[in-house]
């Protein structure tokens, strides 16, 4: 496992390179997403959080994963028109790759390792998946599919690593 999830190499959705140590000193929230899932429409609470946040230093990364019944068939710029079109998306998007399985990618590798946190540590159960990572590369925090970005434990996290 890598010493800090900040050197792992990346993809953007346009397919440049890239790696979070992009992102060091910002909150994080890393998303496990996909354009044909229950809950697809999180997007809109993503979005409304990270214009809310974005200036005090809060990012929400987005990476698409086609891991759990197919639901997330397209392409990168597919992908990227949806979340564009459908959902106003202005935060970054990143490759599609894999959050489980043998082919999981070395950031859900260490994400799912709970970045050191064994309480945080587990497989990936569906879509839409968020990891919260302080701004020292931390993970500190993470919820499942059915926490929406709008609930209060996951907005009052993210202030309170906003803040701290």
């Amino acid at each position: 496992m890598p010493d800090s999830l900040y050197t792992i190499p990346l993809e953007r959705n346009d397919g440049s390179p890239a790696t979070l140590g992009e992102y060091r000193g910002k909150v994080l929230l890393l998303v496990n997403v996909a354009s044909k899932c229950g809950f697809t429409p999180q997007y809109e609470g993503l979005e409304a959080l990270y214009e809310r946040l974005h200036a005090q230093g809060f990012e929400v990364l987005a990476f698409p994963a086609n891991d759990f019944m197919g639901q997330e068939p397209g392409s990168d710029a597919e992908i990227r028109e949806f979340c564009s079109s459908t959902y106003g998306v202005t935060f970054p998007l990143f490759a599609k790759l894999h959050v489980k399985g043998d082919a999981q990618h070395p950031l859900y590798r260490y994400l799912t390792a709970g970045g050191g946190d064994p309480e945080l540590a587990g497989d990936i159960g569906w879509n839409f998946n968020k990891f919260l990572v302080d701004r020292e590369g931390r993970v500190i925090a993470r919820w499942g599919s059915r926490t929406k970005p709008e609930d209060a434990e996951l907005v009052e996290a993210i202030e309170k690593a906003l803040a701290g």
